[in-house]
C-alpha cells in the first residue's frame, strides 16, 4: 500500500510540475523527446531499409549460385587479373546442365546492350536487350502484367518474339493493348508476347526488368556477336537441388568448369562463383554503422535531456524541502522519499519519450505515403524507446532523490 501511494503521489507531482512550469518542463523534456526521436527514428529507418534489402535479395533465391566473370567483392586489387577472364558463355551453361548432379535448374542470359524499339510513331531508346535461355523465366520467377514467356517452339526456332518490361510497354503503347503488336528493333520485326509486371517498391532490386527487351538466346545470336568483348554481361545461374548445400553445388560447378576450360591443377579459376550471402555480409557492416550513427546522435540529445530533467528535479526538491521535512518528521522512511522523487523523474522522462515515439510514428506514416518504400515502427523499437526513457529517468533523478532522502527533518522544516 505504501509503494502504491508513493507511486500515485509521484505521478500527481510529475503532472503538477508540468502544469505549474509549462515552459521550463517543455524545454527540459524536449531533449528527451529529440533523443528518443533520433535513436528510435534511425533504428526504425535502418530496420525498414534492412528488411527491404534482404527481402529483395531473397527474391533472387538463397539457393542459387551465380557464375560470373567478376566476384561480388572488392576486386580492385585484382582488377588487371580479373579483366582478362572470359565471360561465362552458353557452352558453360550447357555443360553444367548436362553434367551437374546437384543442380535442380540452370539458366543463362546475356546482356547485349542498349537498343531502340519502335512502334508506329513511338519509340523507346536505351532499352536493355537481354538474350535468355528457356529456363530463365522459371529461374527468376518472372511475373507478367500481360502475356507470357517464350513457348518451347518459339525458343528453339529463335522466333522473332519479344518479352518487354513495363516501362517499355508504357512508352511504346500507352493505352493500346501491347500483346500481339509488331515492333521494330535492329531492322527486324518482332511480335510482343509478354509484358513483365512492374518492379515492386523494393529499394534494392537487382533484377529490375522494367526497361528490358528480352529475346530468346537462339534469336539473340542473330542480333549480335555474343562472344564479342563489348557484350555488357553474361551469367550462368544454377539452383541447388533439395537437400543440397550451396557449398556442394559450388564444388561440383567448380570441377565441371575447370574441366571444360582445361585449367591445370595449379592454375587459378578463371570464373567467379557468387552467392547472395556475399552481398548480405557487406550489408551487415553497413547497417551496423548506420545503427551506431543513430545511437551516437541520440546519446548526445539524451545527454542534454538528462541534464534538463535533473535540473527540474533539483528545483522540485528545493521547492518541496519543507514538505519533505514534515514527511520525515512524521516517520517517512528514506527509501519512500527516494522512490517518490525517482518515480517522478521517470514519469517525466516517460512523457518525453512517448512524445518522441509519437513523432517517429507520425513521420514514418507520412514518409511511407510519400515515398515508394515501406517503413514501420516495430514493437521492439517501441519497447526500447520506453526502456531508454526509464533509464534516463533513473539517471536524471537519482542524485536529486538521494539529496531529498538524506535531508535532516528539522533543517528541512526550518527551510519553510
Amino acid at each position: 500500500m505504501i509503494i502504491f501511494r508513493v507511486f500515485s503521489e509521484s505521478i500527481a507531482q510529475a503532472f503538477q510540475q508540468l502544469r505549474s512550469n509549462r515552459m521550463r518542463s517543455f524545454l527540459s523534456l524536449l531533449g528527451i523527446s529529440i533523443g528518443i526521436f533520433c535513436i528510435i527514428g534511425v533504428l526504425s529507418a535502418v530496420d525498414s531499409l534492412e528488411d527491404n534489402v534482404r527481402g529483395s535479395l531473397e527474391k533472387l533465391g538463397n539457393d542459387i549460385v551465380y557464375v560470373k566473370k567478376w566476384p561480388w567483392r572488392d576486386a580492385s586489387g585484382d582488377w588487371w587479373k580479373l579483366i582478362k577472364r572470359p565471360n561465362p558463355d552458353y557452352q558453360d551453361y550447357e555443360v553444367i546442365k548436362e553434367k551437374s548432379q546437384t543442380a535442380a535448374l540452370s539458366a543463362f542470359h546475356v546482356v547485349i546492350g542498349f537498343k531502340t524499339v519502335k512502334f508506329g510513331s513511338s519509340s523507346v531508346e536505351g532499352a536493355v536487350l537481354i538474350g535468355s535461355s528457356f529456363e530463365f523465366d522459371e529461374m527468376f520467377r518472372l511475373e507478367y502484367y500481360k502475356g507470357r514467356y517464350f513457348s518451347t517452339n518459339e525458343y528453339h526456332y529463335g522466333s522473332n518474339k519479344l518479352v518487354i518490361g513495363y516501362n517499355v510497354a508504357e512508352e511504346l503503347f500507352g493505352s493500346i493493348e501491347p500483346i500481339g503488336r509488331t515492333v521494330r528493333m535492329s531492322g527486324r520485326k518482332y511480335e510482343v508476347i509478354g509484358v513483365i509486371e512492374k518492379a515492386g517498391d523494393d529499394l534494392l532490386n537487382p533484377m529490375d526488368f522494367d526497361d528490358v527487351v528480352m529475346v530468346s538466346y537462339p534469336n539473340a545470336r542473330g542480333l549480335a556477336n555474343l562472344k564479342a568483348r563489348q557484350i555488357f554481361d553474361t551469367s550462368v545461374t544454377v539452383k541447388a537441388s533439395e537437400n543440397v548445400s550451396l557449398q556442394q553445388l559450388k564444388d561440383e560447378i567448380k570441377g565441371i568448369l575447370r574441366a571444360k576450360r582445361r585449367l591445370r591443377p595449379l592454375e587459378d579459376d578463371d570464373f567467379a562463383l557468387n552467392e547472395l550471402s556475399m552481398i548480405s555480409s557487406v550489408f551487415d557492416s553497413f547497417f551496423g554503422v548506420l545503427n551506431l550513427i543513430g545511437i551516437i546522435i541520440g546519446l548526445f540529445a539524451m545527454l542534454v535531456g538528462i541534464v534538463s530533467v535533473a535540473n527540474i528535479m533539483f528545483v522540485s526538491v528545493k521547492e518541496r524541502t519543507n514538505i519533505i521535512g514534515i514527511k520525515k518528521a512524521l516517520g517517512a522512511k528514506r527509501y519512500v522519499i527516494l522512490l517518490e522523487f525517482l518515480i517522478e523523474s521517470i514519469i517525466l522522462c516517460l512523457i518525453g519519450g512517448l512524445v518522441g515515439l509519437l513523432l517517429v510514428s507520425t513521420i514514418i506514416k507520412i514518409l511511407s505515403n510519400v515515398i515508394e518504400f515501406d517503413m514501420y515502427l516495430s514493437f521492439g523499437n517501441m519497447v526500447l524507446g520506453v526502456a531508454v526513457s526509464v533509464m534516463v529517468g533513473i539517471v536524471s533523478g537519482v542524485i536529486p532523490a538521494m539529496q531529498a532522502a538524506r535531508m535532516d527533518p528539522v533543517e528541512a522544516m526550518r527551510h519553510g
